[in-house]
């Protein structure tokens, strides 16, 4: 037995669409050691809410085609606003190229563009999320 602390991880997304790749994400995740929390609601305040109650060092966040990206910035400044800074956030997906920058400036650890592969988030992952007890 093992006595690290694990990483938890809240999976989450902005905007109506497929979960297919969010889920297998969490596979990929949870098969590298990290303990996943998936939450299919889409309200950036519910978000913050599940993320406080998990007690989870990161929050993931996928956004699909047709997300209102503002959603970010209000999940990185509901996190402050509970003084849960430390909780890291990151969001990936399918965004218009001119958004990226906007986005970055949100508050968040990192932004992942569509076609970045599993390998390279569990990657950064391991590299990047440490858990909030150490």
């Amino acid at each position: 037995m093992s006595d690290e602390v694990m990483v938890r991880i809240m999976l989450a997304k902005l905007g109506d669409g497929y979960d297919q790749a969010t889920l297998k994400l969490g596979k990929a995740l949870l098969d590298a050691g990290f303990e996943v929390i998936y939450t299919n609601t889409q309200e950036p305040e519910a978000i913050v809410v599940s993320a406080l109650h998990e007690s989870v060092d990161h929050i993931g966040i996928t956004i699909l085609p047709g997300a209102d990206i503002s959603g970010i910035k209000t999940i990185v400044n509901g996190l402050a606003a509970e003084n849960a800074s430390e909780v890291q956030v990151s969001a990936g997906g399918i965004v218009d190229e001119q958004d990226i920058p906007k986005i970055k400036d949100m508050g968040i650890a990192a932004f992942f563009p569509q076609g970045t592969t599993f390998d390279e988030l569990v990657d950064w992952a391991k590299k990047n999320i440490r858990p909030m007890d150490l």
